[in-house]
């Protein structure tokens, strides 16, 4: 950068003057503390208007109005709203100029949110690592510092008049790796509060959000310095995906609830709240997906977290992108039961499951999984009541089981034979699916499955007639549509992947990671190019076997096998 342009931005971040904008009417101010208590609990408009190069681009369609519809009616306070703006700008240094027409939409999209009452917070998102990533080499801070300045200044300007509902947070997930980063992101926060007071309006009473390194609490704790001569009502946001093998079922894990499971959670949240003691604290992220995590530990992770939090007076923000928890386009939740779990201040009863890692096989009370051919037995589920009192098991009819379908006890709930010999068993699949309702909090789903081991429609394949590419291979269910883990081992009996895991339990031991490694639709089952790519470098036929719920045995899992 220019010498003269250095001394401009130096000029600009140590206070000088700048014409703000003007509004008319008052703003009702509100303290940090209060912002956040009120927001609590609420959901990320995720992968929309922070996808790039559009909103649109990515798995889900322009915000419409319905869509904050579906969110305050789940009992959702607050929409966090992530912004990336990096294919929006117009012009380059000194302006760096955003379209006027993005800037209209993402206050267009505010307005909705707010015109229901709803909380937000704005941000910018993925700018984070497209240009603002402090520890690339050839990082040039000035410049990154200039632009964010110019951003802020304009989104400040655009909604500087905006009600009190509206808050600002700096940036996403900002990456880190050093206390030398650390201290460039607390410079953002700097050139943020800067740029938005100058914007002017009611921005200078208007609450922020502030962040650390990686909006991770633990770099947070760490690094963070709060900018000074501070006037903003300011809380500072932070993110916690953990466990990531559980989160993102990496390494086959598809358990959560031991001690160790929960005591990370409240490490982590007394960790950060210890070191900002009087300090509004916002988890901006969290989440355990319907997509890809058994419901049993899921109900049980959601519960734990948010209660957790709740204890350590920390609000907080579901994440979701549009394939996790809302159907945006049914307007239907894909998991009702997290989303009450959620929003409500109850105890939930919840269905109990397997938590030792070192565990040889899965069992949950989510389920009752009968297998083709066994005979058909009373099926006594472990259930964790926490106070409440089970009232009624309905079918997806609402009609009312029968008082004599199922007895309870003060662990358990058990169905009887002769109820479950009353269900269609000619075919494998969900042979129902009950709700059961409880004096108070979620009425979780239980369903009723029949199965047998799935089929391929092939079991071998050469890595190199396909490489490059994802493998899809038809399969035909058997009962849940869905795998639960896939182990690959070579023909050597070499881990393809991560051979660290022989270090963890039984149902964990040479998995692959799913997305990363395998996925599955509704008639496939899949390899991706980087599995298959992984194959083809080790130079040895690997066996994929992939593993289904019930986790039991081998009897329900298939193998297929690329040669090389």
């Amino acid at each position: 950068m220019q010498p003269l342009r250095l001394l401009a931005l130096t000029a600009i971040l140590q206070g000088s003057s700048v014409l703000g904008a003007e509004c008319s009417g008052s703003f009702d101010a509100i303290t940090a503390k209060d912002f956040t208590a009120k927001l609590d609990p609420g959901w990320n408009l995720g992968n929309t208007l922070d996808a790039t190069p559009d909103e649109g681009s990515w798995n889900n369609a322009p915000v419409e109005e319905s869509t904050l519809d579906y969110a305050k009616s789940a009992g959702f306070k607050s929409v966090r709203l992530p912004v990336t703006w990096t294919h929006h700008f117009t012009s380059e240094s000194p302006d760096w100029t955003v379209d006027s027409e993005w800037l209209q939409r993402v206050s267009d999209v505010v307005d909705m949110i707010t015109s229901r009452d709803l909380y937000t917070l704005v941000n910018v998102h993925h700018d984070s690592w497209e240009w603002a990533d402090v520890t690339q080499s050839d990082a040039n801070q000035t410049m990154i510092e200039e632009k964010f300045y110019r951003l802020w200044y304009q989104i400040g300007t655009k909604l500087a008049c905006t009600s009190s509902l509206v808050a600002f947070e700096s940036i996403n997930e900002p990456p880190c790796e050093t206390a030398e980063d650390g201290a460039k992101v607390n410079r953002f926060n700097e050139i943020f509060l800067k740029a938005i007071n100058d914007a002017g309006g009611f921005n200078p009473q208007r609450v922020v959000n502030l962040v650390g390194g990686g909006s991770d609490s633990e770099k947070t704790s760490q690094w963070f310095e709060l900018p000074a001569n501070i006037t903003n009502p300011y809380a500072i946001q932070f993110h916690f995906y953990s466990p990531y093998d559980f989160i993102f079922s990496a390494w086959g894990e598809t358990i959560w609830g031991s001690d160790a499971d929960k005591a990370e959670i409240e490490t982590t949240l007394d960790l950060i709240r210890g070191n900002f003691t009087d300090v509004p604290l916002v988890l901006g992220e969290y989440d355990a997906s319907p997509t890809n995590t058994e419901p049993a530990a899921r109900w049980k992770y959601h519960e734990h977290l948010v209660r957790t939090a709740a204890k350590y007076d920390i609000s907080t923000i579901l994440w979701d992108n549009g394939l996790d928890h809302l159907d945006r386009t049914s307007g239907t939740w894909r998991d009702p039961t997290s989303i009450s779990i959620i929003t409500t201040s109850e105890s939930n009863s919840l269905p109990d499951s397997t938590e030792d890692a070192s565990a040889t096989s899965q069992w949950s009370s989510a389920y009752i999984f009968l297998k083709v051919g066994d005979e058909v037995t009373d099926q006594k589920l472990p259930y964790l009541f926490n106070g409440n009192t089970l009232t009624s098991i309905s079918d997806e009819k609402g009609t009312a089981l029968a008082a004599d379908a199922y007895a309870v006890s003060s662990d358990a709930i058990t169905f009887s034979s002769t109820y479950l010999s009353t269900l269609d068993t000619t075919n494998p699949g969900i042979l129902a699916t009950l709700t059961l309702e409880f004096s108070a909090g979620a009425s979780p789903t239980l369903q009723i499955v029949q199965w047998d081991t799935p089929s391929l429609s092939s079991t071998s394949a050469a890595a190199s007639s396909v490489s490059g590419s994802d493998l899809s291979i038809p399969i035909t269910w058997k009962g849940l549509s869905k795998p639960a883990a896939v182990k690959a081992l070579t023909s050597s009996g070499t881990y393809l992947f991560d051979d660290w895991t022989q270090y963890l339990g039984p149902l964990q031991q040479a998995r692959a990671t799913y997305n990363n490694q395998w996925n599955w639709d509704e008639e496939n089952v899949i390899l991706t190019s980087a599995a298959i790519d992984a194959v083809v470098a080790a130079g040895e036929d690997t066996v994929f076997t992939f593993e289904f719920y019930p986790r039991v045995d081998e009897s329900n899992a298939v193998n297929f096998t690329l040669t090389v």
